[in-house]
């Protein structure tokens, strides 16, 4: 397995297993999932033999506290500042998906790994995501916390979680 690093732009690649997971899968809307966000992300996409088999994202994101998010859509109680951070501040991975016959096999917890060394490399010094309910056990093991009550983002229970590097 290799994990390539895509900075900005819409790989498809990337779109190509978000589509077969989230839309495809789980009946996320496309309009959801392909939200305008990828130019200012980062992308890390998972290959065997030249297949893309697993990626997510990330981006900058100003956070608040644990007040910030109460529930509702992505984004309420958040500002994008975009850029790169030498002195601080943080990301938020987002859209970490692995194709449903190749889960099990430490792909997700790959490509989380890559995107923490980038991260950190960065100077960033905290990590939001969104977590699925069903995967919580999943960020816990990799040292995230959950912060707040549960909420749905296009239809799906999610928890988020917060990781200080």
């Amino acid at each position: 397995m290799e994990i390539r690093r895509i900075d900005g732009g819409v790989p498809t690649d990337a779109i190509a297993v978000r589509r077969a997971v989230f839309i495809d899968e789980q009946g996320v809307p496309e309009a959801r999932e392909l939200d305008g966000k990828d130019r200012e992300s980062t992308h890390f996409v998972a290959y065997d033999d030249g297949e893309p088999i697993g990626t997510a994202r990330f981006r900058e994101y100003e956070y608040v506290g644990e007040a910030e998010r109460t529930g509702g859509t992505d984004g309420e109680g958040t500002s994008d500042s975009g850029g790169t951070s030498d002195s601080g501040g943080t990301v938020k991975i987002e859209r970490v998906a692995v194709v449903a016959d190749r889960r099990g096999e430490g792909i997700g917890r790959e490509l989380m790994l890559a995107i923490e060394r980038a991260v950190a490399a960065a100077g960033y010094d905290r990590i939001v995501l969104h977590a699925q309910v069903p995967v919580i056990d999943f960020y816990e093991s990799l040292g995230y916390d959950t912060v707040g009550d549960r909420f749905e983002e296009a239809e799906i229970p999610h928890q988020r979680m917060t990781k200080v590097l």
